[in-house]
């Protein structure tokens, strides 16, 4: 959400003054908070940042928040009692990262925000994938995909993430108007995750696929989650039956786009987020104004043309991690 004019020239001439101060005090570090190293696509965000920051000589702390809001509050405390240079936050909720920025904003520490997006505050540049976008082109595919198997008209439902982040909402609106678009209109359930484990999507679908016998279609939001609805379609014997749509991009996810176990996936691509993301940051401590918004391209995969994606995404996607054998 853009601040209004005056607080960002308030916010941009406490970074001039902060910016201006002795060469010879050594830099406090940058910062990244993020919702829960556990997942790849934090990570991968995360390597971005620390690239960016140890290429200019500063140096780089990562602080997970598990996806509890309060932990995230304490986490920006602290790194900012430790003299922080700069702060990037993928927050936990979009409604958290208003005390989070006040709180950088009060230790005149300039922030930016990646990916899920705020509700409010002062911050230097936000740092998005085009979610609606991404999410409308999987649910393209997938409507696609049921058409030529002859199931017009069939069920649908989603696994999102928290709907109360900006990214949450954006991404399901985009798979349902994707879904509308092309006759699809029976969404049959959805599920907000709460742990974003493999277990909890997987019960979920086990229980999706009990309680609707012509479900068709399942977009899941996120990447790891996505393993644990394969699972349960799998040992359900509905491989056949279903057709999956994801997000975010994993390694695991080329063999299962190669063989059609997934249709497509709208693969953000953290790496570049996180780079994006620090030269903003460090473009403001330098005094310059970095864009406002900065949107992030989503690659839609599928198994027609994974393998042409794989030289990009294999970097700002998978920062590199290797793919399985």
């Amino acid at each position: 959400m853009p601040v209004d004019s005056g607080r960002r020239h308030a916010l941009l001439a406490l970074l001039a003054g902060w910016s201006g101060g002795s060469g010879a005090q050594q830099p406090g570090p940058i910062a990244y908070l993020t919702p829960g190293l556990d997942l790849p696509f934090w990570r991968t965000l995360s390597l971005g940042v620390k690239t960016i920051a140890e290429a200019q000589g500063l140096r780089f702390t990562a602080l997970d928040s598990r996806n509890d809001d309060q932990r995230q509050l304490a986490n920006a405390k602290e790194v900012l009692a430790r003299g922080a240079a700069g702060l990037v936050i993928s927050p936990t909720s979009s409604r958290s990262a208003v005390d989070v920025l006040d709180q950088c904003e009060a230790a005149r520490v300039p922030a930016v925000v990646a990916d899920i997006g705020t509700a409010g505050g002062s911050y230097l540049s936000y740092v998005k994938s085009d979610n609606y976008f991404g999410a409308f082109g999987v649910g393209q595919a997938v409507a696609t995909a049921m058409k030529e198997r002859g199931w017009t008209g069939g069920d649908y439902a989603m696994c999102t993430i928290a709907l109360d982040r900006k990214n949450g909402q954006d991404r399901t609106n985009g798979f349902r108007d994707a879904m509308k678009e092309a006759g699809f209109g029976k969404e049959v359930a959805i599920h907000q995750m709460r742990s974003y484990t493999i277990e909890e999507t997987e019960g979920f679908v086990r229980d999706l696929l009990n309680r609707f016998p012509k479900l068709r279609g399942l977009f899941v939001e996120v990447d790891k989650p996505t393993l644990g609805a394969l699972q349960a379609i799998k040992a359900m014997r509905r491989s056949q039956e279903l057709v999956v749509g994801s997000f975010d991009g994993i390694p695991e996810f080329v063999p299962l786009l190669r063989s059609r176990a997934l249709v497509a996936v709208g693969m953000q691509q953290p790496f570049l987020m996180g780079t994006q993301a620090a030269e903003a940051l460090l473009k403001g401590r330098g005094g310059q104004t970095p864009p406002k918004q900065i949107l992030v391209p989503v690659l839609i995969a599928t198994g027609q043309n994974v393998d042409e994606w794989l030289p990009v995404a294999r970097r700002t996607v998978f920062g590199n991690e290797p793919l399985p054998d």
